[in-house]
């Protein structure tokens, strides 16, 4: 989106809401963010009051690129530096030691905090309006704890439109996110990398940056967005089944007089079921769309939703993680369905 093209007045009005204290949703590349000031603590615990969101989940602040990194963290490490350079702006969260006077309500009572440049022009030009660009802007996705994150304004909007008690007072439109799933989160509080949420950049493409790959997740790893077992879930029933078995599977639940929803990316001949909707076969454009489909399928209003499983690839890592998640509760439901 060309900076003429930007809606100034709106993004004015949205920086003074912020300013004010107010919830505002916004546009990234990710996905869309529900933003209050980060340094005011009744403003950001009013972003987990909106979506009930448990007070000890973290939130990312969202920054301007001229943004003075030194006034947020206690410090910058060298590789930290690196992937700064190399991916900033972009989908990728750094998590590093909080300082002591930014308030702990962004990083759930944490010593550290997670910190991200967006590059969506919306979202840069909210972000070097608010406060003169010295602000920060802490943002979650705009939907309800748990729900599929949004990707368009009627997502936020179909999320919070039909709440009359909306702490959530202004949506900037920017059309659809680019990228489609959340930023890849990295801790770098504790002197070395690890990967606490893949997303559009990759293990492979941090580690060609710092000299190594990130390591995984470990038992002193801080809190982080979006990492809990359970989420970014459609309120229907989300299962997993491999190419191979796809079709049986899916015949067996008509059989059994079930209502299902497809997503798949490579099915041939498949039984006329409620909803069925082909992806893209490459991870890129899958993500983008993942969460569009989530949320048109959940309107189907079948009894589940199969989804064709991806390949298994280091290259779809962002994509099955979101679907694992999204399906982690649906355990179990499958054999109800074959079986009842």
């Amino acid at each position: 989106m060309p900076e003429e093209k930007l809606d100034w007045p709106a993004i004015r009005d949205a920086a003074r809401r912020l300013e004010q204290g107010e919830l505002v949703a916004f546009p990234t590349e990710t996905v869309y963010g529900l933003g209050a000031d980060a340094e005011n603590p009744a403003a950001v615990a009013n972003i987990y009051a909106a979506k009930g969101r448990p007070s000890n989940h973290p939130v990312i602040v969202h920054l301007a690129p001229e943004a003075d990194l030194s006034y947020w963290v206690q410090s910058v490490t060298a590789d930290a530096q690196k992937l700064i350079a190399a991916f900033w702006p972009g989908p990728l969260t750094l998590i590093l030691k909080r300082a002591a006077h930014i308030p702990d309500t962004v990083s759930g009572g944490q010593d550290s905090i997670g910190l991200r440049c967006p590059s969506h022009p919306v979202a840069q030009a909210l972000l070097r309006t608010f406060k003169d660009g010295k602000g920060g802007v802490a943002a979650p996705s705009a939907n309800k704890f748990g729900h599929v994150s949004p990707t368009t304004a009627e997502h936020v909007r179909n999320e919070f439109g039909n709440d009359a008690d909306s702490l959530l007072t202004c949506i900037l439109d920017g059309g659809q996110s680019e990228v489609g799933i959340e930023s890849t989160i990295v801790d770098m509080s504790r002197g070395h990398a690890v990967l606490l949420r893949p997303g559009h950049i990759s293990a492979a493409q941090i580690a060609e940056v710092i000299g190594s790959a990130p390591a995984l997740p470990d038992q002193g790893a801080p809190r982080a967005s979006g990492t809990l077992e359970a989420h970014y879930a459609p309120r229907t029933p989300v299962v997993q089944v491999d190419g191979e078995h796809l079709l049986a599977v899916v015949q067996k639940l008509i059989t059994r007089g079930r209502h299902v929803a497809l997503m798949q990316h490579a099915a041939d001949a498949i039984p006329p079921v409620a909803a069925n909707m082909r992806l893209p076969n490459t991870p890129g454009a899958y993500a983008h769309d993942l969460y569009a489909a989530l949320r048109a399928m959940d309107e189907v209003h079948a009894d589940v939703i199969i989804v064709q499983t991806p390949p298994a690839d280091a290259a779809w890592s962002g994509v099955n993680d979101r679907l694992r998640r999204a399906a982690h509760d649906s355990l179990g439901v499958l054999q109800q369905l074959l079986q009842d």
